[in-house]
């Protein structure tokens, strides 16, 4: 893989995960359920 390869691949996989992440905000505001993620090695529930 040449350098240009491997920041083209990096990009797609950055733009995957926010899209993903954007998906998932969108499915949990539509069901009005909470998201669970770890904030100062603690875990938080978020209401969208």
């Amino acid at each position: 893989m040449t350098t240009q390869e491997r920041i083209e691949f990096k990009d797609k996989v950055l733009k995957g995960l926010d899209i993903a992440y954007q998906k998932l905000l969108a499915e949990k505001k539509a069901k009005n359920s909470e998201l669970i993620v770890l904030r100062d090695n603690k875990i938080v529930a978020i209401k969208p």
